[in-house]
């Protein structure tokens, strides 16, 4: 009887075992698959390389009709203004970018400004941002993120890599205006690598304010509201796979999900902040103005949210308001 109940045990132990296995191993192939996918730019069925080859159509928003007079003009402006600069990164892979002079009359010295485009975008979704800019007389640096349009860099950082990539681009503006005054401005990703390099201890002191649009709060926080709003998963499902996510993530691109963080590194910042969003944004949730604006350690810190703004459509969806605000902003900010 008791070697009967033994063996009974150990083959109970031993189904459990091979049950145990089995989830772990379908949980990394998932995590997996989504990794590559979402992360990596070579994979063969990355969403990079998708969009690229036309397998999937681009997520951007349609402009509402109000806006589309302005985006075509930008981006009319935007072609035939653009100058091509490039730099090195501290991991080797050659950065490109977009240089547009001031579009105005007498535009004041040392002005300029950086803007940074969301996750699967390119330099030329921020033309309209890009020519407001100009036209206000500042000197424009539209950068591709790595991994995309003409940069190198297999894996997409989220904002935390970028992060180090924009610190190095403020460097070659100001190695070559020592008196530069930047302003920084990034949408969705490129937001999140704004609000990351603002709380960078090295950030240069010409850096003078910077505008973040549709950030999220962490790299894990957007990778949870995700796995909820895009595949339905119960938290308690999402939480394993994200965290087995972020373990291939920090093998394979240095970084794990938790330390990039928005929220951690506002906590150190100093410069003057406009945090935007759209009420109506399904993909990053709305509550990151919020948190994010909270988190902000900085004494000049605004916020604005546009009702019935899908993701990065707040200046499509109100731009009187927006732009309004924004001018105001820089213009307060600068000493314009």
């Amino acid at each position: 009887m008791t070697q009967t109940t033994s063996t009974l045990t150990k083959k109970v132990l031993i189904g459990a075992g091979v049950t145990a296995a089995a989830t772990v191993g379908a949980l990394y192939a998932t995590a997996n698959l989504l990794f590559s996918f979402a992360l990596d730019t070579q994979a063969r069925r990355s969403m990079m390389r998708r969009l690229q080859d036309g397998e999937l159509e681009d997520p951007q928003p349609e402009t509402p009709a109000a806006d589309m007079a302005e985006q075509e003009e930008a981006a009319d402006w935007f072609e035939e203004s653009k100058q091509p600069i490039s730099m090195m990164s501290r991991d080797g892979f050659k950065l490109h970018g977009w240089l547009v002079d001031p579009d105005c009359v007498s535009p004041t010295p040392h002005l300029y400004a950086i803007c940074c485009h969301g996750y699967s975008g390119d330099p030329a979704e921020m033309a309209k941002y890009a020519h407001r800019y100009a036209r206000m007389g500042f000197t424009v640096l539209v950068p591709a993120s790595r991994g995309h349009e003409l940069s190198q860099g297999r894996y997409i950082g989220m904002g935390w890599m970028e992060r180090v990539d924009l610190m190095d681009w403020i460097g070659v503006i100001t190695a070559a205006d020592p008196q530069a005054r930047i302003l920084l401005h990034g949408n969705s990703m490129g937001g999140a690598a704004v609000m990351m390099a603002a709380g960078e201890a090295s950030l240069p002191r010409n850096v003078v304010s910077a505008i973040e649009d549709s950030g999220f709060t962490s790299v894990w926080d957007q990778f949870m509201f995700n796995a909820r709003s895009l595949y339905h998963l119960p938290r308690w499902a999402a939480r394993p796979l994200v965290a087995t996510m972020s373990l291939i993530c920090r093998h394979r691109a240095g970084y794990g999900f938790r330390e990039a963080s928005c929220v951690r590194q506002l906590h150190h910042t100093t410069i003057p902040m406009l945090f935007i969003h759209g009420g109506a944004d399904d993909f990053v949730s709305p509550a990151s103005l919020e948190r994010n604006f909270d988190a902000c350690a900085s004494i000049d810190r605004q916020k604005m949210m546009i009702p019935g703004a899908g993701h990065t459509m707040a200046a499509s969806t109100d731009p009187e308001r927006y732009w309004r605000r924004v001018s105001n902003f820089v213009t307060r900010t600068f000493g314009l």
